[in-house]
């Protein structure tokens, strides 16, 4: 499988990346992180020069919860199971990583015990965060074994329409969004056994094709926020941790927070999806040179 990941797309260049490939059309597109906008993609259309089908994977959804409430029932719950796991997450999440930030202020550079003191803090958060992802997974793992979406005749019904979408498509676009959402959705309509040969993903689209999302804004209204681990994608991508608008959203000049980042998420590799970006992924393979943000 191939994967483009593209920067934001404010000025569009999927359509040059379209055309590199040379495939014929239709392709396939995925604009449900728009949520109630999801339609509105006739600048997408445009840009892939009205050669795309959209997998209309919100509507669907929203299908799904309207015909079948039994599903819908337990989404519900399994919503609020998560919220409460993610507040306890955040809850503990806030002192480890102050703890690691006062040590790292405290003793700056390599005062005898600090580099063992700040491993210490640092291993303290990496054990939450992986701890958090095991909690998040295991509760979805229940939901879908207790209600097996292939099952369920309204998601089966739409699983095969969108399987066979994808089944005469040379490519599928991801667009950006809500990637909760995005996540959501991909999942229930099992979009990863279908994928064709070629992805094109940006912002939320990309992260959500990765087997752990992160949520990150340093520079949100209230103050920076901690990032945190919200759940898995579809893992096509492994190991990487993709930061859209990386340049807006992330105090890239703090070179402690950013090394903090970077070995938090390792051996992940932390990379910046800005405008104008494109790394083509084969097979798994990423190429050389890309910017990543580092440890030091």
């Amino acid at each position: 499988m191939r994967v483009i990941l593209l920067g934001p797309q404010r000025r569009p260049t999927v359509d040059a990346v379209v055309r590199s490939l040379g495939l014929p059309g239709p392709f396939a597109t995925v604009t449900a992180g728009w949520r109630e906008r999801e339609g509105d993609d006739g600048e997408m259309s445009r840009v892939l020069g009205g050669q795309d089908v959209n997998l209309r994977l919100y509507r669907r959804w929203l299908d799904v919860q309207e015909r079948d409430p039994v599903y819908s029932s337990g989404a519900r719950r399994l919503a609020e199971t998560l919220s409460s796991l993610t507040e306890l997450y955040l809850l503990r999440l806030d002192y480890a990583l102050q703890a690691v930030y006062a040590v790292q202020r405290r003793f700056p550079g390599a005062a005898s015990g600090a580099s063992d003191a700040l491993a210490d803090a640092m291993a303290a958060v990496r054990e939450l965060d992986a701890a958090h992802l095991r909690r998040v997974n295991g509760a979805r793992g229940e939901f879908f074994a207790e209600l097996a979406p292939h099952d369920r005749p309204v998601i089966a019904e739409h699983r095969a329409a969108v399987a066979g979408l994808l089944g005469s498509a040379p490519a599928v676009v991801i667009a950006g969004g809500h990637v909760g959402v995005l996540a959501e959705v991909l999942h229930l309509f099992n979009l990863a056994a279908f994928l064709p040969a070629v992805v094109i993903a940006w912002s939320a689209g990309a992260m959500a094709l990765t087997d752990r999302i992160v949520l990150f804004h340093d520079r949100a209204p209230q103050g920076p926020g901690h990032p945190e681990v919200y759940g898995s994608g579809l893992s096509v991508l492994r190991d990487v941790v993709l930061l859209p608008h990386a340049r807006a959203r992330l105090l890239l000049d703090d070179r402690d927070r950013m090394a903090v980042f970077a070995v938090r998420f390792s051996p992940a590799r932390c990379v910046p999806l800005e405008a104008g970006t494109r790394i083509d992924v084969a097979d798994g393979r990423w190429p050389d040179g890309i910017r990543v943000i580092e440890a030091a």
